[in-house]
């Protein structure tokens, strides 16, 4: 949530987990779990809990005066030590407005960061698996550790890329590099599962839900703006006629 800074998208993303976990439960054990697990443990309390918590936290971040001074320049003792602690905080805050449905642009960008949020997890679970690592093995905390850093330097470049692309003409160097990770470990899982298939009926579903999210684009960024421009042209035509028309009624008049 700190990452992303947008509820939707945060939902999205936990919902879409559990569904990855639905058609996957086959090839990992520990995906296989009760409904109630799934949706009321997972979505509503963990997931539903952080990102409600972290959404409260960027409010706080939003609304909180940044100063900074030096440490010895503060005369207190206590306001040595609440400088110490903000130490971990930003030096500023952006609020992120995503608009997903604002352009094409902003719609690809946002399903790509989707993608590859969805992509990071199911490699930390399919990594742990190839490799043979239990869930307390330390380079399993120090990747999250290493992503979370990482990718919040990268989340924030990618929307100031979007955000304003005359200023930002290219994508972050961490950017990149959280992508180029993520692509790497994916290609470790598939060396490693690339005898394990998916059920037909599983993938059936995905792409089912595919077509459906291609249609959606279509149709939102192609015929609903050429319906739109050919409404307004129409609109336009129908006026200048009745300009027209009217005064070529005033010039018979007179």
């Amino acid at each position: 949530t700190l990452m992303i800074r947008d509820w939707w998208m945060c939902m999205i993303i936990s919902v879409m987990f559990e569904f990855l976990e639905y058609s996957l439960e086959h090839q990992l054990p520990n995906f296989s779990e009760c409904w109630w697990d799934h949706w009321i443990m997972d979505v509503i309390l963990c997931n539903g809990l952080g990102i409600y918590c972290g959404m409260k936290t960027l409010s706080w971040l939003s609304l909180k005066t940044y100063k900074w001074q030096g440490l010895w320049n503060i005369p207190t003792y206590k306001g040595k030590m609440k400088r110490i602690v903000f130490q971990f905080t930003p030096y500023s805050w952006v609020k992120f407005e995503w608009k997903p449905a604002s352009s094409l642009r902003r719609w690809l960008a946002v399903c790509g960061i989707i993608f590859v949020f969805l992509l990071a997890e199911l490699n930390t679970f399919y990594l742990k698996f190839v490799l043979w690592m239990p869930p307390e093995h330390y380079l399993v905390l120090l990747r999250l550790v290493f992503f979370v850093n990482v990718g919040g330097v990268a989340m924030r470049e990618i929307y100031d890329f979007m955000d304003d692309p005359k200023f930002h003409k290219k994508l972050g160097q961490q950017a990149w590099l959280v992508a180029a990770i993520t692509a790497t470990e994916f290609l470790i899982v598939v060396n490693y599962t690339l005898t394990l298939s998916l059920p037909f009926y599983i993938t059936q579903c995905w792409i089912l839900g595919i077509i459906l999210v291609l249609t959606w684009t279509a149709w939102r960024f192609f015929i609903r703006d050429i319906t739109l421009r050919y409404k307004e042209i129409r609109r336009q035509k129908q006026e200048h006629r009745y300009e027209k028309d009217k005064c070529l009624s005033n010039g018979d008049g007179h």
